[in-house]
């Protein structure tokens, strides 16, 4: 395939996935509601863009989510409207950061598994992980940072700290592994036409 060629097969894939993003973030796809947390499925599309297309299309693409993640504190999320209540700035990082960094890390790590493991069902599955746990990790971080002393959403800070942290990884964790890898596995064949990422 030609340099040419490939270059619009990443940019009309990166700009599928920005609209993936915007789709699910401002539709039930992209957000599970369990009282005052929000359980986003988000991390997916960034993942799979950092593995199938670098870390600075998916840098990119984790913005498009982090600005969605900020639109979210003036559309009805308690969480997210206490928290841009007590700390904006805190909050517009915590918003940008880790999403950025999902699609950075994603995009660095992949090409490393492929080169040390030579099997890249471990490629895949590794940076799925390491994506995903990237804006758990970073998110937590400066919550904590920003709003340990905070009161959110009429709620103490630790009491919805346990609950995001029991709840929300599990289920973005296991969801997100599983959609990612899969989906990376087939656009980087079968779209992007790079046969030495199949699935082995």
């Amino acid at each position: 395939m030609s340099n040419t060629s490939s270059k619009v097969r990443q940019t009309a894939l990166t700009a599928v996935l920005a609209a993936i993003i915007l789709l699910m973030a401002f539709t039930p796809l992209g957000y599970l509601h369990i009282g005052p947390m929000s359980i986003t499925l988000l991390v997916i599309p960034v993942v799979i863009g950092g593995m199938t297309l670098g870390p600075v299309r998916g840098g990119f693409l984790g913005a498009v989510f982090g600005a969605t993640s900020l639109a979210q504190c003036f559309m009805g999320d308690v969480t997210g409207a206490a928290m841009f209540a007590a700390n904006a700035a805190g909050t517009v990082i915590a918003c940008f950061v880790p999403r950025i960094l999902i699609g950075v890390v994603s995009g660095l790590l992949f090409p490393a598994l492929m080169k040390a493991s030579k099997r890249s069902a471990i490629a895949f599955t590794g940076t799925a992980v390491a994506g995903t746990l990237t804006n758990t990790v970073f998110f937590v971080a400066l919550v904590v940072a920003f709003f340990k002393d905070s009161v959110l959403g009429g709620g103490s800070f630790w009491a919805i700290f346990v609950t995001f942290f029991s709840v929300n990884v599990a289920v973005e964790l296991a969801v997100g592994v599983v959609v990612s890898a899969a989906l990376s596995a087939v656009l980087t064949r079968l779209v992007l036409k790079t046969p030495q990422y199949q699935a082995a």
